[in-house]
């Protein structure tokens, strides 16, 4: 799946935007160094969105490289329906770590509705977040 995504569809993460002033600069950015995420929360939108269209070079990009697999597959038959952001500790623009609680929802080509809920950990190196993975 390309990430690339038509100009009027609404952003992925939920902020009401559409792609392309979204997430899309940040998903480019990170590629060529000129637009990062402010804030873990921001991050993590982002990598909601990136999922969403299939953005594998920016999950692995902005995910901690003491984290970090080697390669990343994504599951052809999910598709993401919706980020629902439940809570979210530190994590602004002057913190070094943060943490998002979130619920991503999505269904798989059977019609089978799931959702992955998890608390994010995030840490931020050089001016950069950077997701480091599930809290505990």
């Amino acid at each position: 799946m390309s990430p690339e995504r038509p100009r009027s569809r609404r952003c992925p993460c939920g902020l009401g935007e559409s792609y392309s002033v979204c997430c899309r600069p940040l998903h480019r950015g990170r590629r060529s160094g000129a637009a990062t995420a402010t804030t873990a929360e921001r991050l993590m939108r982002s990598r909601y969105s990136a999922f969403a269209v299939g953005d594998r070079a920016y999950l692995l990009a902005t995910w901690h490289p003491s984290t970090r697999p080697a390669t990343l597959d994504l599951d052809p038959d999910l598709t993401w329906q919706r980020l629902d952001v439940l809570a979210t500790a530190a994590g602004a623009e002057g913190d070094a770590t943060g943490t998002v609680e979130f619920v991503a929802h999505h269904r798989d080509t059977a019609g089978r509705d799931g959702q992955q809920h998890e608390v994010s950990v995030f840490v931020r190196e050089a001016g950069e977040w950077l997701y480091v993975g599930p809290q505990g």
